[in-house]
């Protein structure tokens, strides 16, 4: 893990940061904004440092750029995350999360790992070749930014890093089984080729394979996994303190939710997208925030 040096700043200076920061997370419409409130003021503002970090590097790998300078954009921020680590950050996210990993003891690598979960995303055409690939990447754009949130909410290392990994596959293959149609108009398809061919199903064609009946049988192989890592998600959740977990469990609500209504949807076409209506949001943020 790398240590950071933490350049001084003034008063006024730091409250138009955080103002900054948190106006970036406010207009980002995430859900996971509540799970961020209701923590105490310095960890939430670390959360949102956090999860700024990962909306910039986001946007630019979903940006309307060439494959070449998203990269190029990418590769600047590695610089600059090394930057924060040596105590020189420059640009404003970087900055607000120089006293982040100075109090909670963020990884340097984490990082880096989402970093690189961007650059696979800012490809023009993305196949992905087997469930290891799959794995990897979701490490790199799920479970290690729940390596860098987990230090925040309190959680310790040990059930930290193992809820990292069974709750941020859980959360990324839900993304990609409600995102089905929509990374396919990117030309992105996140089902692993291998689980594809099992399935008489060849991936060079995007339509053929939204279409192939075959679909909703690879999907459901995906869909237990993903079943299988939210249950061993709670448990984890179940051994962790409930102030600490709160967080995250506020998180992973919204996802199982949708996760149960894309079960129930199916896979077969037509589609219908799956959104949580606001009302059951706040629902959400009611019970699990306050109760």
């Amino acid at each position: 893990m790398g240590r950071i040096g933490v350049t001084a700043a003034t008063t006024t200076d730091k409250r138009d940061l955080d103002a900054h920061i948190e106006d970036l997370v406010r207009r980002s419409g995430t859900s996971f904004f509540w799970g961020m409130r209701v923590l105490p003021p310095e960890r939430r503002r670390a959360m949102y440092a956090v999860y700024a970090f990962c909306r910039e590097v986001d946007d630019i790998a979903d940006g309307d750029l060439t494959t070449a300078a998203k990269i190029a954009r990418l590769d600047a921020w590695g610089e600059e995350i090394a930057r924060l680590y040596a105590g020189g950050a420059t640009e404003p996210i970087a900055r607000a999360l120089a006293p982040a990993v100075a109090s909670f003891g963020l990884a340097k690598d984490d990082f880096l790992a989402v970093i690189e979960g961007m650059r696979i995303d800012a490809a023009a055409r993305l196949r992905v070749a087997d469930m290891a690939a799959l794995l990897h990447y979701c490490d790199c754009v799920a479970c290690a930014v729940g390596r860098l949130s987990n230090p925040v909410f309190g959680i310790g290392h040990d059930p930290g890093d193992r809820l990292a990994k069974t709750l941020g596959e859980a959360l990324q293959l839900t993304n990609i089984l409600r995102d089905l149609d929509e990374d396919a108009a990117r030309d992105r398809l996140y089902l692993p080729a291998d689980l594809l061919a099992r399935h008489g199903i060849q991936g060079g064609d995007l339509a053929a394979v939204l279409s192939h009946p075959k679909l909703p049988d690879a999907c459901a192989e995906i869909a237990a996994i993903a079943g299988e890592r939210f249950a061993a998600a709670r448990a984890i959740l179940a051994q962790i303190g409930a102030r600490e977990r709160r967080p995250a469990v506020l998180m992973m609500q919204p996802y199982w939710r949708t996760y149960r209504r894309l079960l129930g949807r199916g896979f077969a076409p037509p589609r219908a997208r799956v959104r949580l209506p606001g009302w059951e949001k706040l629902w959400v943020a009611f019970r699990y925030g306050v109760l």
